[in-house]
């Protein structure tokens, strides 16, 4: 098993949650240890955490344990395969509340910023629901 922090559209509730997380384990709310930059940005008005450590703020987000299926689904919704997708990396995050297990270091999926075209909003420590965000089975083939 995988421990895994969403921040962005695969929360509970989130446009992308029915993509590998009705499968996975809910572990609790956490934070990352670290600051870094949540920004929505894009054609598709996505939210993206950047590879830039110790910039921003420590985002909020929620940890899953997940199986390497739903692993690869994550991956595969992450576009890690591209070279401009996301890229998966191990963070530190610690828990918010009382009920959240100390979890130490997770996977997580971070961005570069010059793979994003135009940011219009952000830093933010906590991403929420953009309704300009257009979830990818509506967007037009490309």
């Amino acid at each position: 098993m995988h421990q895994v922090f969403v921040y962005g559209t695969l929360k509970r509730g989130y446009p992308n949650a029915h993509i590998g997380m009705p499968r996975a384990t809910f572990l609790g709310n956490y934070r990352t240890v670290e600051c870094y930059p949540l920004v929505v940005g894009g054609r598709w008005f996505v939210p993206n955490l950047l590879n830039e450590p110790g910039e921003g703020f420590q985002v909020t987000g929620e940890a899953y344990a997940v199986d390497d299926t739903v692993l690869a689904e994550l991956d595969d919704l992450e576009s890690v395969h591209l070279a401009t997708g996301y890229r998966r990396v191990d963070v530190a995050v610690e828990p918010m509340d009382a009920a959240s297990p100390t979890l130490g270091t997770v996977w997580t999926y971070l961005r570069e910023r010059r793979h994003i075209d135009g940011i219009h909003e952000g830093p933010m420590a906590t991403y929420p629901l953009d309704n300009r965000y257009v979830p990818s089975a509506q967007r037009p083939a490309t």
